[in-house]
């Protein structure tokens, strides 16, 4: 792109910036799968992310920004345009049950940190990856609970201006929220408010949690966990919902893993690109997958839920340069 050195090094003058030239987003993906950026942006501050941005903008280049890559399929042949990523990983407070972090923070480490010092609610999602950022854009949770009920305040950037939204205004639902439908507005921080609970009974709650979830998502797997969103049993057909098991509905939802397992996903593959033969609503990249055989796995299993059941399921995964 013939922008790229100029950019480059206009961005990489800036504190905290690092801007790579065709990175291989392969690196920044848990699949390993995605093509070079043209121009990958790495900013280790808050104030370093929005001068990048404005100079992005102001040079009128193609560009997008992504979290951790946990739930991005980014195409083979990469982006032809700036990819922008705020790193600061900032997690502070703890008084009065009051918790700040920063967007580009782990999960986990903000999981850990609360659980530090004895505050309750998001132990549950002890071993969910990706940042905290994307945990508030897909409203991420576990065991009936989501990072949205303890949510105060989010920051954002809107294209123009630093803002901030409160709980009510997120437009939180079931991995759903006001910034998943307003794409351009990029999440910075995000402040939170939590029970006082016991440090040693949330650790031990959250350890065991932590070995479920390893067991079905090794750590070193290349995968996004579920792709699919599950379903709330009462937006289903009713047709659809009389043929669902008691006991498969948890809490009002019905796994996409049922729909997925009567359809015969388990054990699917395309290339190095493989279903699990335990959880239909895995898919994993065994070794050289591409993302045209996960397009392809995704699309087969949507085509077959909506002709077997008469409805469409949605991805939790976002994609990049399709």
């Amino acid at each position: 792109m013939p922008f790229a050195p100029l950019l480059s090094h206009d961005l990489a003058a800036i504190a905290g910036v690092a801007a790579l030239r065709n990175e291989p987003l392969s690196r920044h993906t848990r699949f390993g799968i995605g093509g070079p950026a043209s121009l990958y942006v790495e900013c280790a501050s808050e104030a370093g992310f929005l001068e990048a941005l404005s100079r992005v903008q102001a040079s009128g280049s193609p560009h997008v920004v992504i979290g951790n890559g946990t739930n991005l399929i980014v195409a083979d042949a990469g982006y032809d345009g700036v990819v922008l990523r705020l790193a600061e990983a900032r997690v502070e407070g703890g008084e009065d049950g009051a918790v700040r972090a920063s967007a580009g923070a782990l999960l986990q480490d903000l999981v850990d940190f609360t659980i530090a010092r004895g505050l309750a609610g998001l132990h549950v999602m002890t071993g969910i990856p990706g940042s905290v950022g994307a945990a508030v854009y897909g409203n991420a949770g576990a065991y009936g609970r989501s990072i949205a009920a303890a949510v105060e305040q989010v920051r954002f950037f809107d294209g123009a201006r630093v803002l901030a939204c409160s709980n009510a205004e997120c437009g939180f639902g079931y991995r759903e929220s006001t910034f998943k439908r307003n794409k351009q507005w990029i999440i910075l921080s995000v402040s939170l408010r939590l029970e006082s609970g016991d440090a040693g009974e949330l650790k031990a709650r959250a350890d065991g949690i932590l070995e479920i979830r390893n067991r079905k998502y090794p750590p070193t797997m290349k995968c996004a966990g579920s792709i699919f969103k599950n379903l709330l049993l009462a937006d289903l057909p009713p047709a659809v919902q009389g043929l669902v098991p008691e006991k498969t509905v948890i809490e009002g939802k019905v796994p996409s893993a049922w729909f997925l397992e009567q359809v015969g996903a388990k054990g699917m593959s395309d290339g190095d690109i493989r279903v699990a033969d335990y959880h239909a609503n895995l898919i994993y990249n065994e070794g050289s997958g591409t993302a045209a055989q996960l397009r392809r796995i995704i699309g087969e299993l949507k085509r077959r839920v909506a002709e077997r059941f008469g409805f469409s399921i949605e991805e939790e995964v976002q994609y990049i340069g399709f």
